[in-house]
């Protein structure tokens, strides 16, 4: 079974809860989610291709698809950035004192947003192609 629509429908659901964060002032939160709904959408891509995603770095996630459905370099490296927020935006322990909350700005976060949303079109017109073809 496929689950190519409930990874797509989280992947919407965790950008809307980015987009949230930022009006609250949540952007180290707001950027987790980014990542976290672009990482779902590329997973939702490799559901619909009958293909095993495994990791959670965007970037690799996007450069390990077939051929034909590896997007541009530019993608690709904008999604490098959804993948530095993995874990930064979360552990106090990962920066040398303080909390991510002082380290994440609305600038970040919604540049955070802007590379989900592109990621998460990208791969829905992809699912939408192979959908149309099957």
């Amino acid at each position: 079974m496929r689950r190519t629509h409930d990874w797509l429908r989280q992947a919407k659901k965790d950008l809307k809860h980015a987009k949230k964060s930022i009006g609250l002032n949540d952007y180290e939160w707001s950027c987790f989610s980014a990542q976290q709904a672009a990482e779902k959408g590329v997973k939702a891509l490799f559901q619909a291709l009958r293909a095993e995603a495994v990791g959670h770095s965007v970037s690799l996630l996007l450069k390990k698809l077939p051929k034909n459905h590896v997007p541009n370099e530019q993608l690709i490296n904008q999604a490098k950035a959804l993948d530095r927020h993995y874990i930064p935006s979360r552990y106090p322990n990962f920066h040398p004192e303080g909390a991510p909350l002082d380290y994440y700005t609305r600038e970040d976060a919604e540049e955070a947003v802007k590379i989900a949303e592109k990621i998460i079109k990208f791969c829905e017109d992809k699912i939408r192609i192979i959908e149309r073809e099957s």
